[in-house]
């Protein structure tokens, strides 16, 4: 927690980037100087951008380190603190550790309840202090399950759940309307038969069917008990949309449709797009492309979804494509640290959090020389 001071850099503030220096004081941001000097016992950052911490709402990136292949269940503890250094080292300093709450269990698949002793798992390292950055539990409440009330019963207001999100997958809507692409990801991941997709199909919504408004109302409740942001997951029509408002939604992940998205401006809901889907120049799902919001103002967040390095590239491309570096990081840090309520980071501000990191740019991607949490260097 001794005094650093990051010289020479270029400073992404909140509307402008500037050459300058940062002074980290006990773990806050302590001061901020304009111009290129680097005072004696200075970090020379060599004109690198220095910008505020990445800030993760949505990954799916502890679940591939706890199953690495198919039925292959790694010893949690250092598949958390693997996951956990990936994020460190892309710049990332608080994330919102994605985990499916409702479980299915039929014939043909068999997603079981995890979240619960996994997220007691991540609590007891957090409070060891063997995690480098800040984690906060992003619960995926699957309503079109037969556990969700259950398994949500299980977490209270002490348990760091930020974020609830209405997940509902039922065959021929949201993500999935197209159920090609469904069947395509679901024999891909579970080696099914046409028969056996068929009857997952019909599995599916039956579910939603016996148990879809009850379990949507307990996860809407849940989340205020839980005092978590709720979110709202694939709406594709302006009615999702609406029903969604009604719900007290503030966060939109991943809407399908730019109708959909555009109710969401409508709405006050903030718009949240998927980083790969911009990087690759669409969605892998056939839904509508990051880019198309973006250049309609329609977006507002970006996710790394399921590629970590994801988050930073995209929004420098973004603030390519604003002609607004500062806009385009703004996504990746200010946004979704306002939208979950951590005002005490994601800007560089006096007095703020100093969840800080270093970026090189190179060949359109950013590389991550340096990153401080509350301070402490961790990468």
């Amino acid at each position: 927690m001794n005094e650093i001071i990051l010289a020479n850099a270029q400073l992404v503030l909140p509307e402008e980037v500037v050459t300058g220096s940062l002074r980290i004081a006990g773990g806050r941001i302590a001061g901020i100087g304009q111009g290129a000097a680097v005072p004696a016992g200075a970090l020379d950052c060599e004109g690198d951008m220095v910008m505020p911490g990445l800030i993760e709402l949505h990954t799916d990136n502890l679940e591939r380190h706890i199953q690495p292949r198919p039925k292959v269940d790694w010893p949690h503890a250092a598949a958390m603190i693997a996951h956990d250094g990936e994020l460190a080292s892309v710049g990332v300093t608080t994330v919102f550790d994605a985990m499916r709450v409702g479980s299915v269990q039929s014939a043909r698949t068999n997603y079981r309840a995890y979240a619960r002793q996994l997220a007691t798992e991540m609590l007891h390292l957090r409070a060891s202090g063997a995690l480098r950055i800040s984690h906060f539990l992003h619960l995926r409440a699957e309503v079109c399950s037969q556990t969700l009330v259950q398994e949500m019963a299980e977490f209270g207001p002490e348990d760091r759940v930020g974020i609830v999100s209405l997940m509902d997958h039922t065959p021929g809507q949201r993500q999935f309307r197209d159920i090609s692409k469904l069947k395509a990801y679901v024999q891909g991941k579970h080696a099914l038969s046409d028969d056996g997709f068929e009857e997952h199909v019909a599995h599916m919504k039956e579910l939603r069917a016996r148990y879809g408004e009850l379990h949507e109302r307990a996860a809407v409740a849940e989340a205020r008990r839980y005092g978590a942001v709720l979110a709202s997951h694939d709406d594709t029509l302006a009615d999702h949309v609406g029903t969604s408002a009604a719900h007290g939604v503030r966060l939109a992940e991943f809407p399908t449709t730019h109708e959909a998205a555009a109710a969401c401006h409508e709405r006050g809901i903030a718009v949240m797009m998927g980083a790969p889907n911009l990087i690759r120049g669409g969605s892998h799902s056939g839904n509508v492309a990051a880019q198309d919001l973006a250049e309609a103002d329609l977006l507002d967040i970006l996710s790394s979804d399921y590629v970590p390095s994801a988050l930073l590239t995209a929004a420098l491309m973004l603030g390519d494509l604003w002609g607004d570096v500062a806009r385009g990081v703004r996504t990746v840090t200010r946004a979704p640290a306002d939208v979950v309520d951590l005002h005490d980071r994601g800007r560089i501000e006096i007095g703020a959090r100093a969840d800080i990191i270093r970026v090189h740019r190179v060949a359109g991607a950013g590389a991550v020389r340096g990153n401080w949490v509350a301070g402490r260097r961790v990468g």
